[in-house]
């Protein structure tokens, strides 16, 4: 089956204003200087490449990559709300990225991250809300955003009878080629039980009927709900990114979720999150 490709912008959000200081800065100043306003600041950040007041480092610069610099970085890029972040694995996974000999970076263009974008569309008149998987995929001289994936539960329920080995009542006769496969009009008369007459390893391509449906008229796009990142660049760890709005130092794309993880469960997680078996 083709695969679909999309060109997707990426949603920003405003940031507020709060009091506060940091360095030689004062007031509403220094608050949005310290505040991750945009993804792209949060990978800079990670890697030492900017400071907490905004001045971007360079190869060749001094503080570029500053190991002493990123471990004061990468602190204020944890959610400090967070429940599920406990002080030990921040520090655990703070001490690892920093690691001297082998310390660890971001690559914004490279593979291992996507983005899971939640969205309001219409389906056939009813609301309803999917999820859309993206990634960054490199054309020309370029690069753009590329829908990889989507979760609709709508399309997941059309196959809830996969590799069900306890019906005995919706199969196709083995002796069917004998007679032509004119017993068929049985399995497409019930659709609802079609994909009992699917081969057990079948695995659904959402994103195929996603298209399909857009392309139909069935589905209408209305607006983005909630964008998030999970990222995997990190030997093993994973972590997730969200957006946070506060008046406060601890605003914008911060660390909301982290676990320590090996490249197996890395593999899992990468399929429990984009729904691919």
């Amino acid at each position: 089956m083709r695969k679909f490709t999309w060109i997707v912008l990426l949603w920003l959000p405003i940031m507020g204003f709060s009091q506060g200081s940091i360095g030689s800065l004062t007031g509403d100043e220094s608050i949005f200087y310290a505040q991750t306003k945009q993804v792209n600041q949060f990978f800079l950040r990670f890697n030492g490449e900017e400071d907490i007041q905004g001045k971007r480092f360079y190869p060749g610069n001094q503080g570029y990559r500053d190991l002493k610099a990123r471990k004061s970085y990468l602190n204020i890029l944890f959610d400090n709300s967070s429940a599920v972040i406990g002080s030990d694995v921040k520090f655990v996974f703070i001490d690892d990225a920093l690691n001297k000999k082998n310390p660890a970076f971001l690559d914004f263009y490279a593979k291992g991250w996507f983005a899971e974008v939640t969205a309001t569309f219409t389906y056939k008149k009813e609301k309803v809300n999917l999820i859309l998987y993206l990634k960054i995929e490199k054309q020309s001289n370029g690069y753009k955003w590329v829908i990889s994936n989507v979760y609709f539960d709508r399309f997941e329920s059309w196959f809830t009878h996969l590799s069900d080995t306890s019906n005995l009542k919706y199969f196709i006769h083995p002796m069917s080629h004998e007679l032509d496969f004119m017993n068929l009009h049985k399995a497409f008369k019930e659709t609802e039980n079609l994909d009992f007459y699917l081969e057990r390893d079948y695995v659904p391509d959402m994103t195929a009927l996603f298209v399909m449906e857009m392309k139909n008229g069935n589905l209408d796009f209305v607006a983005v709900n909630n964008v998030k990142f999970h990222i995997f660049q990190v030997p093993n760890w994973y972590f997730e990114v969200s957006y946070f709005n506060r008046n406060s130092v601890n605003s914008g794309w911060l660390i909301s979720n982290v676990l320590r993880v090996n490249e197996k469960e890395k593999e899992d997680l990468m399929q429990h999150y984009t729904h691919v078996n």
